[in-house]
Order: C-alpha cells, then structure tokens, then sequence
C-alpha cells in the first residue's frame, strides 16, 4: 500500500463520497486537499518533516476560522461571506504541524446555543448530521460533524469546540475519543465563541494516542509531550474515584458498561474509591445551573459581537442583527426551532459586571473549590471516573431532545479537562467512560484513558465499525 499523505487522502476522499451522503459529516470539503498533501509528501521526500502528525489529514470544525474555507457557525448568517482574512491560531498551528486540513465538518448550529429546544447536529447551512452507526439516532453536539467524521472514518483526527459537552456528547454518540482541555490549554481566537470562561477547542480521534498528539500541536507543547503519556501500563497505584450520585443511575446500559470499564481498571492495578461523591456540588445544583446560563448568555453576547466584528461582507454587526436574520429567514433559519437563547442573551447582564462576577465566582467555588479540588483531595485521588452519556437518542426535528443525564457540566463550569473513551456498544449503540481531573491534568487523564483503552482491546477489541444501520 502507498503510504505517502497524498494516497491517504485519495482513500479518505474516495470513502466519503461512498459513506458522506449518509452521515452528512462534513459540510465544507476542501478542494485543495490533494494538493496540500503533494507539497507535503514532496517535503518529507526532502527530509524536511514538520513533526509526528506531518501528512496527516485532520477536520476542522465549521465556528473554527479559516481562512481558504467558510465559517459560517452553522448559519446562513455566514453562509455568503468571504472567508476569514486568516486562520485561527489552532488552525494556524494544524498546518504548521504539517497536517492536511481536508474540510470543515458541521455542527449544531452557533455550537447549540441558539434554542433551548433544539436539534444536536443540524444546522441550516450544513444540514443535519447522522450517527455513523444507526442513521435514525442523534449524532450529538455540538461538534457533531467532527465526531460522525471521526466515526465513520472519514479522517483520524478531527478538532471539535466544547462549552459544555460539545466534544464529550459526540465522542460518546459516535463511538469515537474525545478530550476536552483545560479552558486556556488551547486558543480561541479565531473560534466563534459561547463563553471566554468555557470555550475548550480539543481532539476527537480514533484513539486515546491519536488525541494525545493532536492535543499537542492544538496547544504547542513541546516540554514533556501529551503523547509520551499516552501509552499503556501507567494504571498501577493510580487511585480513581467513583461518584456514583448524579453521575450514575440515568441509563442501565451507561452503567453497564462503566461497572465493566471500572473492572477492567482494578484488574490493571487501579485502586478502585467508591463513596467519592461530589455532595458540595450535587447540593447546590440548580444555583449552579442558572448561574452558568448567566455567565454563558452574558459571555455571548459578548463575544459573538467582537468575533462578527473581524468578519467582512454583508453580516450582522450585532447580536440583534443577528437575531432579526434568522426572523426574516424563518422558513429556513427557524424550521425547526427558535432562537431562544438569542433572544435571551440581548436581556443578559454585562460581561464583568456584578451580577455576571457574582455567578461566575459561585458556579467556580461550586464545582472547583467544593467540587471537584474537594473530592480529589479529600481522597487522594488522580481521577474520577463516569459513565458519558446514555446511548444516542433517535432524532426528532419535531420535539425537544431528551438526554437522560451526562458527566460533562462538572468540569465544563470549572474549566477542567475531561476524556471520553469508548466502551462497547450496548444495543447496537456506542457508550463511553469519561475521566474527569483538575485543571492541567491533562496528562494524568491520558496514562488512564490509554491504559483503559488497551485493557479494553485485549479484552473485547475496539469498537465495531460503524453499520450505517437505517435503524436501531
């Protein structure tokens, strides 16, 4: 087999024009993918590598600026107007890496924060995305795109956005590893935003090591690399709690999975913490609940105003501008659900004003302080360990979604990191584990996902590839 980067992307391309049509992963192709791969093939021939990913093909997600692709955030707003001036930072250091961007991949439209009812993974500019493996059910979100793509092979490696659960609910979904850095690890300008204080661009990829070294270029590190820590054998004297209220209990199959995920853990050497719940969080969780819908519709009316500022041609200047498109486009814009959030966050506080310090600094001494610091101390632990999600729901364009319960809002409001590893598929459909830390335990979180990930290869082999079932 050819293994140069310009074979890889024939295959890559040749694959999506079979399965794509299906999944709907990526919106944005890139017509000069074969070409980035040429000139990189032909500096590898001279010996002039750019890195361990140099070739590689990787998908961007479509709020990430680009600037020889659309941005458009899902939304006809965008759809017109001329392509950033330049790159996003993470963008800027995926070529610098050596890496082929092959296209932009869909999402839920503004990353999910347009409706309170709205549809994970469709967008009106890029449609509605699929799970790879059964077609009737939600590819999650909101980097949906990325993690469908990821799934159904049409790239290894993909960047997705999470604010909170945008790259833990599609990794879940979709079957694939997913790695939600701690907020400043990787950059966002560039990045259409929710909230400065949650927006988190990470990996999506096929395996634990592959995101270790995506995450790596996203965030330069070049002293003590994430992919060194990526490797299997590092789970003796590991101590992992389990916090079984709220973060358990919502899905039998979720649950299922996750007793065997923690079995597999003690049998590679892991000490095993039950009773590690996260009861000064759990208290208080409702306040916490609006106080981060505060500081969210606070931050993006903030941030989407500065961001649609960079943008050129004939685009809404405001939020309010923005909000009366989508009114004067309903038949396409609103088709299946408002734009509640929107008009919510045209009410919102200002950004670093009293009532947005107030809830900020609540929601932080909830799930850092008294949460998440609190029980890792309190136990001397080095993760915590949950089950994602339940598996996929069916898609409805009609009624609101239904997720039973997740792991993600912890450490999105905190700002921590979090890694989702598949288990098995349960029903025909993928679930996961999710590892949860402090801030900058990246590395920690990746010595237990790949020891976990290789625990489970030994034992039940990765995940099947996907069906494309027309139903489960």
């Amino acid at each position: 087999m050819d293994h140069s980067s310009q074979a890889a992307v024939e295959r890559l391309l040749a694959h999506a024009a079979e399965v794509d049509h299906l999944v709907r992963a990526v919106c944005t192709p890139h017509p000069e993918a074969l070409a980035q791969a040429a000139r990189l093939d032909a500096e590898a021939a001279e010996g002039r590598s750019r890195g361990p990913l140099h070739g590689q093909a990787v998908l961007v997600k479509d709020n990430v600026d680009t600037h020889d692709l659309p941005t458009t955030a899902g939304s006809l707003a965008l759809a017109d107007a001329p392509p950033p001036r330049r790159d996003a930072d993470l963008v800027e250091r995926l070529r610098a890496a050596g890496m082929v961007v092959l296209g932009k991949t869909n999402l839920s439209e503004w990353a999910n924060f347009r409706d309170e009812s709205s549809t994970s993974g469709w967008s009106a500019y890029g449609g509605l995305t699929r799970n790879p493996h059964a077609l009737n059910r939600s590819a999650g979100g909101s980097s949906s795109g990325s993690g469908a793509a990821v799934a159904a092979g049409l790239a290894d490696f993909a960047v997705g956005t999470e604010t909170d659960g945008s790259i833990t609910c599609p990794a879940a979904f979709n079957g694939c590893v997913g790695l939600k850095p701690t907020v400043g690890a990787v950059p966002t300008r560039g990045v259409v935003p929710i909230a400065a204080s949650q927006d988190s661009p990470g990996p999506l990829t096929r395996t634990v090591a592959q995101a270790a070294a995506l995450l790596d270029v996203l965030s330069a590190t070049t002293r003590d690399p994430h992919a060194a820590h990526a490797v299997p054998g590092r789970l003796a004297g590991k101590r992992i709690g389990v916090p079984r209220a709220t973060y358990w209990g919502y899905s039998p199959h979720a649950d299922a999975a996750a007793e065997r995920a923690v079995a597999l853990l003690a049998a590679e050497g892991a000490e095993i913490v039950d009773g590690t719940d996260l009861s000064g969080l759990d208290a208080r969780s409702e306040q916490v609940g609006a106080d981060e819908l505060l500081v969210l519709l606070a931050e993006f009316r903030h941030g989407v105003e500065a961001y649609l500022a960079t943008r050129e041609g004939d685009v809404p200047r405001s939020l309010a501008e923005l909000v009366a498109f989508n009114t004067a486009h309903a038949g396409t814009e609103l088709a299946h659900f408002g734009q509640s959030l929107l008009e919510r966050a045209l009410e919102a506080p200002q950004v670093g004003g009293a009532e947005h310090r107030a809830a900020r600094g609540r929601k932080l001494l909830a799930t850092r302080t008294d949460g998440i610091d609190h029980v890792l101390g309190e136990h001397r632990l080095d993760a915590l360990v949950t089950p994602s999600y339940a598996p996929a729901g069916p898609i409805d364009l009609v009624n609101p979604e239904v997720f039973p319960g997740s792991c993600s809002g912890p450490t999105a409001i905190a700002g921590y990191p979090l890694l989702t590893v598949p288990t098995e598929l349960a029903a025909g459909l993928p679930v996961a584990v999710s590892f949860w830390g402090t801030a900058g335990s990246e590395r920690t979180l990746l010595e237990v996902g790949a020891g976990y990930e290789a625990a489970r290869d030994r034992t039940s082999g990765p995940l099947p590839e996907p069906a494309y079932a027309p139903w489960v």
